[in-house]
């Protein structure tokens, strides 16, 4: 039976043959559990296919394939004004991922490049309306709220932006120095605080010393004797005082007095 074809007609069954492979094979995809393939048919959305095998038809189906894994995009530096007046140069990173397929292939033509434009000028207006003080002891707290802009503006994109991170914020070389010399008075002047403070503690201590000495005679000249005492071991030196003190004799008296009771 295969003897009586013709070559012609064998070669020809052979061509279809080959070409119904090739169409089989490019009409079935395999989709990963992270990918979601969006298909066309005849320029009509038909859906989101995945993952898993998805059969494409040829010619009237048209796919775009979406990755749904988190995204990393970097901000480039953007020069802006703070609202002082201050040039900074500040640049950031946007962890982003798309929660909706379709929408991100509907909505939007390039929805990677739409979301970093729309971080940029984002970017620009939150710092815009800040300090430069508050830009650097709140990067945190700015990073959040350039997210919640972000995180809104995309939605309809099919876009979920799960974090903002302001990286670098570059200061003209002019006001680093005026911000080394605010540093420097601000610890001198934190130094003579604690300085003055300990002074009048002291002040206090030598007041309320005072007026205990004065009300106790003895008191002052024993603290007499003991600085004097202090003074000879330290310059090793032989204090000698007037053996016919008045004062002396019952000065020796109150304090054995005193170890006795």
């Amino acid at each position: 039976m295969i003897s009586q074809i013709q070559p012609g007609t064998l070669f020809l069954l052979f061509f279809i043959l080959i070409f119904l492979i090739i169409i089989l094979s490019s009409s079935i995809k395999i989709v990963t559990e992270y990918e979601r393939v969006v298909i066309f048919r005849v320029g009509r959305l038909k859906g989101a296919k995945g993952p898993g095998i998805v059969v494409i038809l040829p010619v009237i189906d048209r796919r775009r394939v979406i990755d749904l894994r988190l995204l990393t995009m970097d901000v480039p530096k953007q020069r802006i004004i703070t609202k002082d007046n201050v040039t900074v140069d500040v640049d950031a990173v946007v962890y982003f991922r798309v929660s909706d397929p379709i929408a991100a292939a509907i909505k939007v033509k390039d929805y990677v490049m739409a979301s970093s434009l729309l971080a940029q000028t984002t970017l620009r207006d939150v710092i815009g309306q800040v300090e430069l003080d508050e830009l650097l002891s709140k990067r945190e707290e700015l990073s959040k709220k350039v997210q919640s802009i972000l995180d809104e503006l995309t939605e309809a994109w099919g876009v979920k932006v799960t974090a903002v991170a302001i990286r670098d914020v570059i200061i003209p070389e002019a006001m680093q120095r005026a911000m080394a010399k605010q540093a420097e008075a601000e610890r001198e002047r934190r130094s003579r605080v604690i300085m003055a403070e300990g002074e009048l503690e002291a002040a206090k201590k030598m007041a309320e010393a005072a007026e205990y000495y004065a009300k106790s005679p003895i008191a002052l000249r024993l603290r007499e004797l003991q600085t004097w005492s202090e003074i000879a071991r330290e310059k090793n030196m032989i204090v000698v005082t007037e053996s016919s003190s008045p004062q002396l004799g019952t000065l020796l008296g109150v304090v054995k007095s005193e170890k006795k009771g």
